[in-house]
């Protein structure tokens, strides 16, 4: 991997991070796209560079993270379902880490879901914030674990789970927010630990790059993330999904190698 090659994967990091779009698919479609084998480090790097991105949440909302311990803890209670699964799916999840056409195939089922999101939930919006729960928090933590398989989209899944819990749009989006501040942040420890022996000074150099990158671009694509969905809802979301996912499927059936696009 090249310093170019973490740039560019450290923007679409930032920028896919916090939509409803699959980071993970992106990141996997993008690592195709340029060229870059699938290498143990490679996988790592898409991992740990959604640090920089969780980063973004803490300083644009930084007061929320001293507001109570109240706070905190259902942050705890929803983690604990991927915490736990991250764990006894690892493996399976790695596998799955280099497999573009299961990306594209949650892309799009993925999109199609989005299309009618907004009607389905529709109510949520005519109703006062309602108080979290603990055992909200804890039900929005199973959707989290959907979203381990890449393409299904962390923030999709867990924003989708906090509708069903009668929160509104915003609400929803916030909570899932700050929800990967301690899911990425396990997951990069994760690991971390389990390939440190992959890290040398020039490794060391394209996670900083990645991390950094992903970090800028984060701050960006949250603050527009809010505005377009309170604007427009989840239907264009759910839209581009379906079009990248037909694209990707298509030239996969077409043999067509996607390093060359």
């Amino acid at each position: 991997m090249t310093t170019f090659q973490a740039v560019i994967l450290g923007i679409i990091e930032g920028l896919t991070e916090f939509l409803p779009i699959s980071s993970t698919g992106h990141m996997i479609i993008g690592t195709a796209v340029l060229g870059i084998e699938p290498t143990e480090f490679v996988k790592m790097f898409t991992v740990n560079i959604q640090f920089g991105a969780i980063l973004s949440v803490v300083v644009l909302y930084w007061k929320r993270f001293f507001q109570s311990m109240d706070f905190y803890y259902k942050l705890i209670i929803a983690f604990i379902p991927a915490a736990v699964f991250g764990v006894l799916l690892d493996k399976y999840i790695d596998q799955l880490l280099g497999s573009v056409e299961a990306v594209a195939l949650a892309l799009l089922l993925g999109g199609i879901i989005l299309l009618f999101i907004d009607k389905i939930f529709s109510t949520n919006e005519k109703e006062p914030e309602k108080e979290m729960r603990y055992i909200t928090a804890f039900k929005i933590g199973m959707f989290q674990v959907i979203s381990m398989i890449p393409g299904v989209s962390r923030s999709g899944a867990t924003i989708i789970g906090g509708l069903t819990q009668k929160l509104n749009r915003k609400q929803a989006a916030e909570f899932s927010f700050f929800l990967a501040v301690p899911t990425m942040a396990a997951a990069t420890c994760f690991k971390l630990l389990k390939n440190y022996t992959l890290i040398d000074s020039s490794n060391i150099k394209l996670l900083v790059i990645g991390n950094i990158v992903a970090f800028i671009v984060a701050m960006i694509a949250i603050k527009a993330f809010i505005g377009i969905l309170n604007k427009y809802g989840f239907r264009w979301f759910g839209i581009y999904r379906i079009i990248i996912g037909a694209v990707i499927i298509i030239l996969l059936a077409l043999k067509i190698n996607l390093a060359v696009l």
